[in-house]
């Protein structure tokens, strides 16, 4: 019951910080950045100043859909933010190009993050049926079950790695946009406000999964 109920509260608690985050995007969107730089030229620059090459800025299609890929070394950003110069449109092009930082300089979380990848490409693609195939055959197969267990497990913890990643690149994101004068005194604390609700969807995404996880193995061990 208990597990339950931190569910039915986690799928609240993602609605609504969807829903402010769409919002603190769209005020921030409005607030000119004083640097007048655009997204595109933030990340440029942001790569120039810490000496990386080999890494090109592109745009995408979509809302909100910026990421950096470390396959192709691309940081990607959606047209909004790519041509925008308000203060949100340099803070997520400041946040994906921490990601591209991060990637050069070896750091550690995003080393672990980047490992996982293949595994838990694999365990999203299988867990739910193997969850599913567990708890119909729990009671002639329970090993089943668990190894669902397992693969949910990986997904998890792939979760939790997550979040030392963007909180990083956020951190690093700020940091250097207050530091080059992209940003002010005034737009600083608007840039770091709309990145903290962009942490907050990975936060309460681990501790959905986390919530997930517990329930499968109260289950498994109800079962057994």
């Amino acid at each position: 019951m208990y597990i339950w109920i931190v569910l039915i509260v986690v799928m609240l608690a993602s609605f609504i910080i969807q829903r402010v985050l769409q919002r603190k995007f769209d005020k921030y969107s409005d607030v000119p950045a004083p640097g007048g730089l655009s997204g595109a030229e933030v990340a440029r620059l942001m790569l120039e100043r810490n000496g990386i090459r080999g890494v090109e800025v592109v745009s995408i299609d979509g809302r909100l859909t910026d990421h950096y890929n470390p396959k192709d070394s691309t940081i990607n950003l959606s047209r909004e933010v790519y041509s925008g110069r308000s203060v949100a449109a340099c803070a997520v092009a400041a946040h994906e190009t921490g990601h591209a930082i991060q990637h050069a300089k070896g750091y550690g979380p995003l080393k672990v993050r980047s490992a996982l990848v293949p595994v838990v490409t694999f365990a999203n693609n299988t867990v739910q049926w193997v969850l599913l195939l567990g708890v119909l055959l729990v009671n002639f197969t329970p090993t089943l079950l668990w190894a669902g267990i397992a693969l949910f497990a990986l997904t998890t913890f792939f979760s939790v790695v997550t979040l030392p990643v963007e909180i990083d690149a956020s951190a690093r994101a700020v940091s250097w946009l207050s530091a080059e004068g992209v940003l002010d005194a005034q737009t600083k604390p608007m840039a770091a406000d709309a990145l903290k609700w962009a942490a907050y969807t990975y936060v309460i995404a681990a501790i959905g999964s986390l919530a997930t996880l517990f329930y499968y193995i109260a289950l498994a061990n109800g079962r057994r």
